[in-house]
């Protein structure tokens, strides 16, 4: 008898890619209604008048439109990471429950990235803007979704593959550290519902989570060792 190894490699699209054209169409999207200079007009914030809202979208609807065409556009891939991620984690070996905290919560983050796409391209329809009413609700709707909406369920997606890899130790200890760490203020985010300073959480985990699973897709094995008998 001799034993040899076989190495399996997992099939499935690239996930850094993913993770890549994720970000990059998502904050495509961010620079058309928001400025890193603090210069022009931007996106209002929950705070500001209802004036300031309205205005905003009466006067900004072509920047709303792309602003909603980009995020929308790339809740695509991040709902393709998470079904591929998930898969990985699996083919690796997981079977705890990890995986599926991970596909409910990616699923659940694109769901929403979507649907505050599309009523922000509702904002930005000709005619809509005219009426302030309709405008503030349907504001709030998409500050709620892409805010809360987002954050939460991307921290139960970033939970479920970093204490996975920390156990199967398939991440480096850094990179699973910083994962569970970016999931707890996720989830703490949550809490601006009824403690509104707590608002500086929800962009806290957005944007580190854009690098965290860019290094996941480099960094998460794509391939397995199997050990297999032959007789001679």
């Amino acid at each position: 008898m001799k034993t040899f190894e076989q190495v399996r490699k997992h099939k499935g699209p690239s996930l850094p890619y993913l993770a890549i054209v994720f970000a990059l169409l998502f904050n495509t999207g961010l620079s058309f209604v928001i400025s890193l200079t603090g210069r022009g007009v931007y996106f209002p914030g929950p705070w500001e008048s209802a004036g300031t809202i309205v205005s905003y979208f009466q006067h900004q609807q072509r920047d709303v439109l792309l602003c909603a065409f980009f995020q929308f556009g790339a809740a695509i891939p991040l709902g393709i990471f998470t079904a591929t991620v998930v898969s990985r984690m699996q083919f690796l070996g997981s079977t705890a429950a990890g995986n599926h905290i991970s596909l409910f919560g990616g699923f659940w983050t694109a769901f929403n990235l979507a649907f505050s796409a599309m009523i922000m391209w509702v904002m930005a329809y000709p005619g809509i803007a005219s009426d302030a009413s309709i405008i503030r609700c349907l504001y709030y709707v998409v500050f709620i979704t892409g805010g809360v909406g987002y954050s939460v369920p991307l921290g139960l997606l970033i939970a479920g593959i970093a204490v996975q890899s920390w156990f199967m130790k398939t991440l480096p200890r850094w990179l699973a550290i910083t994962g569970i760490v970016l999931a707890v203020v996720g989830e703490v985010s949550g809490l601006y519902m009824v403690f509104p300073g707590l608002l500086f959480a929800i962009p806290l985990t957005r944007f580190p989570a854009f690098i965290w699973l860019i290094l996941v897709g480099f960094k998460l094995p794509k391939a397995r060792s199997e050990n297999e008998k032959e007789g001679v």
